[in-house]
């Protein structure tokens, strides 16, 4: 039975807090895992106790001891004030947005952003009234000549969507809240275990727990911590749209929790082997991996990061379209999909041009992103090897 306090565990090391974060075994008979709680409706034991709602849980839209032991593992992790959860990571950018605009508002957002991610500031956003411009990610603190009065928010995300430009986040959040503005960052290629949001100036920092807290490719989850300053507002925009996890998500998520420092280590030495490969392939004309001395972002991931995950991105030399279906569609260990952060190596193609609004993607060449899995590597290159040989061969 874990005899951890909450104060004991903040002097200790990233790997021993994920074991023991957001468990009680002393609360659960000594179980060692948080149980599901299913439900909607919480009994309350008198008339008084009804009116004033002084106990722990009054209903389920408002958390159960599976949700709060995850919003507490994650608060824990992220050094934060608090945390929430929501069904998708989508779900969790939407609500930090929310969050911190409103009607007559101006938000900057990262041209490299996650696409979804710009179709709900050109959609839903739009409607509401509030303006969104998209800025160069490597502006860095230029970004104050971007600022207007009514400029509320800043969203980044490091490294970019696809494209992987690094962004200056602490001196980006340093000019937004010299201008009163809320700093809002999608943290989940690097996690908080190797990029701690709230102490390099972000406010709202978002996780897609679908990702590398999953780790397995099997639920849909998304996390919004905040910290002092943005919380209060941020539990009471959850408290109105209600957007609650499910019980057995968050539970598999706790799950994931125990053991993702260990398979980020693995992802990052994965894709450190991949990048490396890739950049003496011939076929090759760039990698887009930050972790890379040859990236033009390296010496920020460098200053800022702990780490690197597994998925980044390269551009081929000009060949057809024909011979990069030639080269994907054979390809055994790949698979073709558009999430990332499981156990499984998976590869898409992509086009940034087609959505950038702030910055030009000429890139000179097709673009592939990888995820790289836990197979062995050896039998990764073999593949891919002989994936290269079919794009050669049809040109």
């Amino acid at each position: 039975m874990s005899k951890l306090t909450k104060e004991t565990r903040a002097g200790l090391h990233s790997a021993t807090r994920l074991v023991h974060a957001g468990r009680n075994p002393e609360d659960q008979y000594g179980f060692v895992n948080t149980p599901i709680y299913r439900g909607s409706t919480v009994l309350f034991p008198t008339m008084a106790s009804l009116k004033d709602r002084d106990i722990p849980y009054t209903y389920g839209t408002k958390g159960t001891p599976t949700i709060r032991a995850l919003e507490d593992a994650w608060t824990e992790l992220c050094n934060a004030e608090g945390t929430v959860l929501a069904p998708t990571g989508l779900a969790a950018i939407t609500l930090a947005l929310m969050t911190a605009v409103k009607s007559g508002d101006h938000l900057l957002v990262t041209d490299s952003a996650y696409g979804p991610t710009r179709h709900f500031c050109d959609t839903v956003l739009t409607r509401m009234g509030v303006e969104t411009s998209y800025f160069d990610p490597q502006v860095g603190a230029a970004i104050e000549t971007l600022f207007r009065p009514n400029t509320t928010a800043v969203l980044v995300e490091a490294p970019g969507s696809q494209s992987f430009e690094m962004q200056d986040v602490p001196a980006i959040s340093e000019i937004a809240h010299k201008h009163g503005a809320c700093v809002i960052m999608d943290n989940t290629w690097a996690t908080p275990l190797f990029f701690p949001p709230h102490e390099r100036g972000v406010d709202l920092a978002i996780e897609a727990g679908t990702k590398y807290l999953s780790g397995h490719s099997d639920l849909m989850m998304g996390l919004v911590s905040a910290n002092k300053t943005w919380f209060r507002r941020l539990r009471q925009t959850f408290d109105a749209f209600a957007m609650c996890a499910g019980p057995e998500d968050a539970f598999l998520c706790l799950r994931g929790l125990r053991s993702m420092k260990l398979r980020l280590m693995e992802a990052q030495k994965q894709g450190l082997e991949l990048a490396r490969w890739f950049e003496a392939r011939p076929e090759v004309k760039e990698v887009l991996h930050p972790a890379l001395p040859s990236h033009p972002g390296h010496d920020i991931w460098k200053r800022d990061f702990l780490g690197a995950s597994g998925l980044f991105s390269i551009i081929l030399n000009p060949v057809s379209e024909t011979a990069v279906a030639a080269m994907l569609d054979g390809l055994e260990l790949f698979g073709m999909g558009y999430s990332w952060g499981g156990f499984e190596s998976l590869v898409i193609p992509f086009d940034c041009s087609t959505y950038r609004t702030a910055t030009t993607w000429a890139p000179g060449g097709p673009a592939l992103r990888f995820q790289v899995g836990l197979e062995d590597m050896a039998d990764i290159t073999a593949d891919l090897d002989r994936g290269f040989a079919r794009l050669r061969a049809v040109g």
